[in-house]
């Protein structure tokens, strides 16, 4: 997505959102998906692939990656939405967001895309 306000307005970041006092992580991952682009639990699974700990800024984040089950339309407010293969340069900072952190995300994504692609178990269970 596109980001139309600050931080990083204008670059390029992961659909994402904070957890609710009370919900898990993986179901914080699902809502807020589903918040921001209309994709729900029925045409995704979702792995949880790692954890962020910022202690300076007191944030923790944790990253999500799924394989679409069917195909879907994006629709949200909230953000530009957009589609985008994984061959670009995540690692740009003029285009995305977050100092790298993108590109990182996403190299560990390349690194495990198979199992997501042809599997449908939670990696923990693998």
């Amino acid at each position: 997505m596109q980001r139309i306000k600050n931080p990083y307005k204008g670059l390029s970041n992961l659909v994402g959102g904070k957890i609710e006092h009370g919900e898990d992580g993986l179901e914080a991952a699902y809502r807020e998906l589903f918040e921001e682009t209309g994709i729900s639990k029925t045409n995704i699974t979702l792995h949880h692939l790692m954890d962020f700990r910022y202690y300076f800024h007191q944030c923790y984040v944790e990253v999500y990656v799924g394989r679409l089950n069917n195909e879907v339309t994006v629709s949200g407010d909230e953000q530009i939405l957009y589609w985008s293969d994984l061959n670009q340069d995540f690692f740009d900072m003029s285009v995305y967001a977050g100092e790298g952190n993108i590109g990182h995300m996403i190299e560990q994504v390349n690194l495990i895309k198979e199992k997501i692609l042809t599997d449908s178990l939670p990696l923990s269970q693998k």
